[in-house]
C-alpha cells in the first residue's frame, strides 16, 4: 500500500452561453449582476450599469449584441463575462470585453483561462479591453496574446 495521497480532481466548469438567440431569465440575469458586482471588487462598476452591458449583449436591437458567458460548478457561478458588439471592425476591435469576475474563493483554479479561451473562441473578430495596471489579471490577458496598443485617455462631461 502506498502512502501517497492523490490530489483532489479539479470541478468540471459547466459553461452557459446567453445572447439574444439564449437570452436569461430575470432570474439568470439578476444572478450574473450579483455575482459580477460581488467579485469585481474595486474594478467593478454599480449594479444598474453591470445591467446595461448585459441587456446590451443579449439585445435583439439592430446595431446590439454580444454575448455573456456564465461558468458554474456544481449549479453555482464561479466565472462570469459580458461581451459587447462595438459594431466597427478593422479600426476599433468588433468586441469589447466589458466585464470578468472569477469567484474570490476560486482564483488560481484556472478558471479564468478557461473563460477567456472561451470567450476568445466565441467572439467573432477582435476583442478590446481595458485592464487597470495594478489588476491582477492583467498577466492573463498577457499570456493570451493581448497587448497594449494605446494609453486611453477620457474626458466625462
Amino acid at each position: 500500500m502506498s502512502s501517497e495521497t492523490k490530489s483532489p480532481a479539479k470541478p468540471k466548469i459547466e459553461i452557459t452561453y446567453l445572447n439574444a438567440a439564449n437570452p436569461p431569465t430575470f432570474l439568470e440575469e439578476s444572478e450574473v449582476v450579483d455575482f459580477l458586482f460581488t467579485n469585481l471588487e474595486k474594478y467593478g462598476d454599480p449594479k444598474p450599469h453591470i445591467q446595461m452591458a448585459i441587456d446590451y449583449a443579449c439585445s435583439r436591437h439592430q446595431g446590439k449584441g454580444g454575448f455573456v458567458v456564465v461558468g458554474k460548478i456544481e449549479n453555482e457561478i464561479v466565472g462570469a463575462v459580458v461581451v459587447n458588439k462595438t459594431g466597427m471592425g478593422d479600426y476599433i476591435p468588433e468586441n469589447i470585453l466589458v466585464y470578468i469576475a472569477v469567484d474570490e474563493k476560486r482564483r488560481g483554479m484556472g478558471i479564468g483561462k478557461t473563460l477567456m479561451e472561451t470567450t476568445m473562441d466565441l467572439a467573432q473578430g477582435g476583442i478590446a479591453l481595458h485592464v487597470e495596471p495594478d489588476n491582477p489579471a492583467k498577466k492573463l490577458y498577457e499570456r493570451l496574446g493581448f497587448t497594449n496598443k494605446y494609453l486611453e485617455m477620457r474626458y466625462q462631461k
